[in-house]
């Protein structure tokens, strides 16, 4: 790792810290006098060239007055450094700031939504050929197919038979529920889980970790966003239910930055929300047996298997609270668009 700090100008005296939070890279705040930055070790799922993306997209929305993390090219100027084990990594700049594993209270949903819908607002007039894409990222029947799959492939696995039960319910709601609308396609940000809005009190500046970027419908976007922002138990308990007090907020504080949404859209956010959550738990019920994908809390569980157990169990139950309170939370929608 020190051989990588050489390249972008870190002594061996540069201090590193690992940062807990992320499920997929591995991130280390550097430490050098009045220096610091943040070197990330980039998931084999996503390819150097996301970078390029990051890069590009990050000037425009600097361009618009949006903050983010930038990626800080090495001394060379290259964007990013292959290590011996084939593995990328790459440099960002540091933004000040902290981060929640839940939202705490309706406000902060409201203000990290309005932040959001500036981001889309930003994006939405620039023209970009992503060079780093993930396919089927959020196809639910492809989802839903892999995880059918992974019990087939896994019938021996220790936890199969608990892991089979939350697949049966995970299947039944995910047939019952109608096909999302197909477009129109937008830059978005691709993981909006709370976590990755950065706050100064309870306002939000800043949207974290930007690899996940790409043209995908808004009802997704959002979705994945109130999924995680409306759920205060977090993903780590196997009970949770949705805040519509948070979701209003949230709504309340998108709405009036984006006028351009079409009808469609905003008719689909409820959707949206209830496809992604049970799109989530799919594909963590798959890790129950498949056990490589994501990352988990070693120190709370004593294997992934436990761990994706949990967290699938969390995605269910809130879907089955969105679809208890659909007609509330589409009301709150028209009431605010």
């Amino acid at each position: 790792m020190q051989a990588i700090l050489t390249q972008y100008g870190f002594s061996p005296s540069a201090t590193l810290t690992q940062l807990e939070g992320g499920l997929i890279n591995r991130t280390y705040q550097v430490d050098e006098g009045a220096r610091r930055s943040v070197l990330q070790r980039l998931h084999p799922i996503f390819k150097p060239e996301v970078n390029l993306d990051i890069q590009a997209i990050t000037g425009h929305l600097a361009a618009r007055g949006l903050h983010t993390p930038r990626v800080v090219p090495t001394l060379d100027g290259a964007l990013w450094v292959i290590d011996d084990e084939g593995f990328s990594w790459r440099m960002l700049s540091w933004l000040p700031g902290r981060t929640f594993s839940v939202v705490e209270k309706p406000e902060q949903a409201y203000s990290a939504a309005q932040l959001v819908a500036r981001f889309h607002g930003a994006v939405s007039d620039l023209q970009h050929t992503f060079h780093f894409t993930r396919p089927g990222a959020h196809d639910t029947p492809r989802h839903m197919a892999t995880l059918e799959q992974a019990l087939r492939s896994h019938a021996d696995h220790p936890r199969y038979d608990e892991a089979a039960s939350v697949a049966d319910e995970i299947l039944s709601r995910a047939r019952a529920l109608p096909p999302l609308p197909s477009g129109p396609l937008r830059i978005i940000h691709g993981d909006l889980k709370i976590s990755n809005v950065l706050f100064d009190g309870d306002r939000a500046h800043a949207l974290l970790d930007l690899d996940t970027m790409a043209h995908q419908t808004i009802p997704i976007e959002l979705g994945d966003a109130l999924r995680s922002w409306c759920n205060p138990a977090g993903e780590d308990a196997s009970r949770a239910s949705l805040r519509s007090d948070v979701f209003e907020a949230a709504i309340r504080g998108y709405a009036p930055n984006a006028s351009w949404l079409t009808r469609e859209e905003q008719d689909a956010i409820v959707l949206g929300l209830e496809t992604i959550a049970l799109e989530l738990s799919a594909r963590f019920c798959a890790d129950i047996v498949v056990d490589k994908y994501w990352g988990w809390n070693a120190a709370r569980y004593a294997s992934r298997a436990d761990h994706n157990l949990v967290r699938a169990e969390s995605q269910l139950s809130l879907a089955a609270s969105v679809a208890q309170q659909r007609s509330q939370l589409e009301t709150i929608v028209r009431a605010h668009f």
